[in-house]
Formats: C-alpha cells, sequence, structure tokens
C-alpha cells in the first residue's frame, strides 16, 4: 500500500510539472534590479497579474546593466516564452537583434519604441504630456508666486515631453505665469543623482520659483528636498505617487501606469489583435494625476488642499479625453 502510496504521489507531482510547462510562459525584464523602484515595481505586478489572467506562468529577470539586460532577452527567449516584456528605452538597440535570432518569439518594448520593427516586435508606449499639462495647470492654478518651472534628467526630446507640456498646462489656465527655462540634472547619472538634483532646485527656488515639475526619476529626492529652500514651494513627482517620500513638499505626481499597459499589451498579443505601435495616455487609463484619482485624500499629496482646484483639472482631464482641448506632442514638435 505504501508503495502504490509514493507512486500515486509521483505520478499527481509528475502531471503537475507537465502541467506547468504546458502553461505559456511570459517574461519580465527589467533594465536594473528592481529594489524600491516604483515604475519596476508596477510592471512586474502588471505581468503576473496578466500571466494569472491568461493562465500563463510569469518569471522576473532583473538586469544590472545592458549586456545581462541582453542575456536574460535570450535566456526567456530559449527557455520557449511566449511573450518576453522589455521596459525601458535602454533595450531599443538589443530587441530588435534578439528578436531577428528568435523570430517565434514576441517582444514587447515598454515605454521606448526601437527605431527598427520587426513582424514580432511591439511597443507600448506612453502620452506623459497629456498628465504633465494637467500637472502644469495645478501649478499654475495653485503658485503664490506666479512663476514655475522644471528639472528634467537629460535635456533630451522624451524629457520634453514633462518640462515643456508643464509650462504649457500652467499658461493654459493662467496665461501671465511666468514658466522659467527647464533645467538638467546632467552628470554621469541624471536619473539617480539626488545631490544634483538638489542643487538644480536650489537655482530656481532661488529666483522665486515655487511649483517644480520634478523629471529627474531617481534624482527626484533630491529636487524635493530642494524645495525646502523657499516656504510655500512644491514639486511634482513622476510615475508613482511620491508624496510620501517628501511630507508637504510635493503637490501631486505624474503617474504612469506600466502596469496597466503591460496588461493590455500582452493581452492583445495573445488575442492576436495588438496593435504593433500603441500609444496610452488619459483615456486609456496609461497616464493619470494622483490627485484626479480616488483616495486623494490619503495620498500625502498638497493638491489635497485645493478641491477646488481638482475639479477645474479633471474638467480640464474630460476636454483632453474628448479631444475638446488638444496637447501637443513636444516630440514631434522638435522632429
Amino acid at each position: 500500500m505504501r508503495l502504490r502510496g509514493l507512486l500515486v504521489g509521483a505520478s499527481m507531482m509528475a502531471a503537475s510539472v507537465a502541467n506547468a510547462q504546458d502553461k505559456p510562459l511570459i517574461v519580465y525584464v527589467s533594465p536594473n534590479p528592481i529594489g524600491v523602484n516604483d515604475f519596476l515595481k508596477l510592471g512586474k505586478a502588471g505581468t503576473e497579474k496578466v500571466a494569472a489572467e491568461l493562465g500563463a506562468t510569469a518569471k522576473t529577470y532583473e538586469s544590472t546593466d545592458p549586456t545581462t539586460g541582453r542575456q536574460n532577452l535570450e535566456a526567456a527567449a530559449k527557455e520557449g516564452a511566449k511573450v518576453v516584456i522589455a521596459i525601458s528605452f535602454q533595450f531599443d538597440d538589443i530587441v530588435p537583434e534578439v528578436a531577428a535570432a528568435y523570430p517565434d518569439v514576441k517582444f514587447l518594448v515598454v515605454d521606448s519604441c526601437p527605431k527598427t520593427l520587426h513582424p514580432n516586435i511591439f511597443c507600448s508606449v506612453f502620452r506623459e504630456y497629456e498628465a504633465s499639462f494637467l500637472a502644469g495647470a495645478e501649478a499654475g492654478l495653485t503658485t503664490e508666486t506666479g512663476k514655475v518651472g522644471a528639472i528634467g534628467a537629460l535635456d533630451i526630446p522624451f524629457i520634453h515631453r514633462y518640462t515643456d507640456a508643464f509650462g504649457e498646462g500652467a499658461k493654459h489656465v493662467k496665461a501671465d505665469v511666468e514658466v522659467a527655462p527647464s533645467v538638467w540634472v546632467g552628470g554621469n547619472n541624471p536619473f539617480s543623482d539626488p545631490a544634483r538634483g538638489q542643487q538644480r532646485a536650489s537655482v530656481l527656488v532661488s529666483d522665486n520659483v515655487d511649483r517644480v515639475m520634478a523629471a529627474g526619476a531617481g534624482s527626484n529626492g533630491g529636487i524635493f528636498k530642494g524645495m525646502e529652500d523657499l516656504p510655500g514651494a512644491a514639486a511634482f513627482g513622476v510615475d508613482t505617487n511620491q508624496c510620501p517620500q517628501a511630507p508637504g513638499l510635493v503637490m501631486d505626481n505624474v503617474e504612469k501606469r506600466t502596469d496597466i499597459v503591460i496588461e493590455k499589451g500582452v493581452a492583445g498579443i495573445f488575442k492576436g489583435d495588438q496593435p504593433q505601435v500603441a500609444a496610452l495616455g488619459l483615456a486609456e487609463g496609461g497616464m493619470t494625476l494622483t490627485g484626479i484619482e480616488p483616495g486623494v485624500e490619503s495620498s500625502g499629496c498638497l493638491i489635497a488642499k485645493y478641491p477646488d482646484v481638482i475639479t477645474k483639472v479633471k474638467a480640464l482631464r474630460d476636454d483632453i479625453v474628448s479631444g475638446k482641448l488638444k496637447v501637443a506632442d513636444p516630440m514631434q514638435l522638435t522632429k
């Protein structure tokens, strides 16, 4: 009896392994260790959620540099993944080469899009400028000094989707607002240099700029701290709700819903109706502001103190979604 029980148990285990192997595999590849990076954490969460919905298996490969990024993409393809998700512009040059070598594997690039697109490459990008415009509107409606500005990691067309659109939004609601020239973190590590971020913030607030778009990714912590130099000054975070990171110093956030974009993209690939390039903004739920979503009262964001401003910005959001209000894409204007 004992032998029979062992045989039955072994048979069930083998069946379980076989069933797991029969499931489609979805692999999420990050450009850097996920750690406390909320943007990358959202991508992992979206991958796991859509895998569960589709009856697939989800795996995450964390990279440390372009070399390990390529190795992870190749490993995922060799393992038989149906879809490999690569997040950020750091994969733009790598994905086309790997995709060409594995034509049966689908690759979903999130938050960027390679110049070379093979039939098995799909891109899901964001219309960041729509939500940045709304953040600028909040800045224009709440500024006490009448001066707003922006800090970007690098002076590249993509970052202008945040900095330029922010200024446009402020001007839209307050024609006489002064928009200071954008400043840039720069340096060897512009996306993760809080010290340089704080220096740049100090430059702006010393000029009486009291509302600042912080498009510095990992440099934002320093930008927030720089707001302390001017009483009443506040910054706008990016990607996720950054208000709890710097209580009393963050007005709102331009949120990028990586999880939703991945869920929609992978589901579309499985279904077979995913466009090769999909852009998601306010209408699709790919972009939003913390302040116009439910739960703003407990978000830790200063915008919660301005319910009348939230009402006005929601109306602007609705106008953008309906097409009544057109927000220009700074990347298109620079081409």
